[in-house]
């Protein structure tokens, strides 16, 4: 589970967001083979019309193994009602990785 800041009215409140469980994927970091289990994903950019920048991890407990962020627009971005699972889906195509 991954804790996030929202600022509104004035007030920061933390939400709670669920992260995805991933097929194991072994990952050489720092010299050794680690075992990314974990995608997690927040919102770094949207501008509320045509595209919406996410900043993705692949994680091990919580340590983050690979990230990178992706890019939804166009047609994926209208098809977005929203719903976390279709990001998750989005990036977990994007990057090559299968969700559990």
């Amino acid at each position: 589970m991954c804790l996030h800041n929202y600022l509104g009215n004035n007030n920061i409140t933390l939400i709670k967001i669920k992260m995805k469980e991933i097929q194991p994927l072994q990952i050489w970091k720092n010299g050794e083979v680690r075992t990314a289990s974990i995608l997690d994903a927040k919102i770094i950019n949207d501008n509320l019309q045509s595209d919406c920048t996410f900043y993705w991890m692949l994680k091990e407990d919580d340590s983050v193994l690979a990230d990178g962020n992706v890019i939804l627009s166009g047609d994926d971005y209208k098809n977005w009602d929203g719903n976390n699972n279709y990001v998750f889906q989005y990036i977990s195509q994007q990057i090559n990785v299968i969700l559990l």
